[in-house]
């Protein structure tokens, strides 16, 4: 169950009746724009940060080459 004020259940029946739908269809029909938009949002957002880290960035440096060559030998 969903509670809603008064006002905006006023407005989504209008809406409902404006399209010839029933109230839980635009209810149904606009969540699942939502999350669809969402999803895209989010997918597009994923895709700018693969692409911002895609190419490896040289930090300049070997850590483990630096490390290995001034261990003392056994």
């Amino acid at each position: 169950m969903v509670s809603l004020p008064d006002e905006v259940l006023h407005a989504v029946d209008l809406e409902a009746d404006r399209r010839g739908q029933s109230r839980s269809g635009l209810l149904r029909e606009l969540a699942e724009e939502m999350l669809r938009r969402r999803s895209t949002a989010r997918a597009e957002r994923m895709a700018q940060i693969d692409a911002m880290t895609a190419a490896p960035v040289d930090r300049g440096g070997d850590v483990a080459g630096v490390l290995k060559a001034s261990r003392p030998e056994r």
